[in-house]
């Protein structure tokens, strides 16, 4: 362990995962592919929806808008981590590990409420199919996308401050690949109870309360659906539904069993594993989701590559 002052860590040790020589390449060529994956797709993505008139809806806006969170999301933490699986440094300084654990929060909170609202822009849609265009205007869907951003700001700044105004003054190893507010906390030289209590609340708020709305909507748009005679309209009607509610499971329960257990030991070895999924996994899966079960973002694409075939 590297030599701290005795009052306060002025650096963290970022222990990331098995510091094996062996191991070291293959894991960095390993998050290494999955990152570039997740900005070509995600990047791929959001330029379909762009250039293709077809996908100027309020669906598709708000997964151009998901897309670039997840691509943000990922950057926060994935660089850094290339980077120290091949270096024999692995400090961050204690400005950087505060500035890492505010942004990776603000767009994971962000991320957490706009899942809230694609479900509301899928109810309309499907429940009130005359009046959605007017409802769900470019102008409304700005300003919903502007009071996630707004959670995302405030619930970000909760769990900064309080885990950031608490004495660290050593160790200084965190067992993570990046400043994770539950693994930096286990640092803290002073009693965490507070946090424990503000994160639980802060985490019903970012994670619980969007999720059981995501819950409620999505009850009344299957009440709905199974008020359609056709067969084939019910199967469409699902179909519409079905990716959303795979990637907010996705996102939803690791995050609730991270933030929601506050103090739990039990998360030491797994948190670091849980964090893979949400941070990583989960952006490359929706991408992968939300254009492989779309017609409409196929023949985009099948566009897109005649578009850029065509001769001068």
């Amino acid at each position: 362990m590297r030599d701290v002052n005795q009052s306060t860590v002025k650096e963290f040790i970022l222990l990331g995962f098995a510091p094996n020589p062996r191991i070291n390449p293959l894991l960095f060529t390993f998050f290494l592919v999955f990152y570039l994956l997740i900005l070509m797709s995600n990047s791929l993505l959001i330029t379909l929806i762009h250039q293709d008139s077809r996908l100027h809806t309020p669906m598709y806006f708000f997964i151009s808008v998901l897309s670039m969170l997840d691509v943000c999301y990922t950057t926060t933490t994935v660089p850094q981590m290339l980077v120290h699986i091949l270096s024999q440094k692995r400090a961050i300084s204690f400005a950087r590990c505060v500035a890492q654990m505010y942004i990776f929060l603000l767009f994971g909170v962000t991320e957490s409420w706009l899942f809230s609202i694609m479900s509301v822009d899928r109810y309309m849609a499907i429940c009130q199919p005359l009046r959605y265009k007017v409802i769900m205007s470019h102008w409304v869907c700005l300003a919903l996308v502007g009071i996630c951003v707004a959670y995302g700001v405030v619930g970000g700044l909760c769990y900064t401050f309080f885990a950031m105004r608490l004495p660290y003054c050593g160790p200084n190893e965190i067992d993570h690949y990046f400043c994770e507010v539950p693994a930096v906390l286990k640092l803290a030289c002073a009693d965490t109870s507070l946090n424990d209590l503000v994160d639980f609340i802060t985490g019903f708020n970012v994670i619980v309360v969007p999720l059981s709305l995501v819950v409620i909507v999505y009850a009344n748009i299957f009440a709905a659906i199974m008020k359609i005679h056709s067969a084939q309209g019910r199967i469409k009607a699902f179909s519409t539904c079905a990716s959303h509610i795979t990637v907010v499971t996705m996102f939803a329960i690791p995050c609730i069993i991270m933030y929601m257990s506050p103090g739990s030991d039990s998360l030491s070895n797994n948190g670091k594993k849980m964090a893979l999924f949400y941070n990583i996994a989960t952006a490359f899966l929706n991408p992968v989701i939300y254009s492989l079960r779309n017609k409409d973002v196929k023949k985009a694409f099948l566009k897109l590559m005649r578009w850029s075939r065509a001769p001068e």
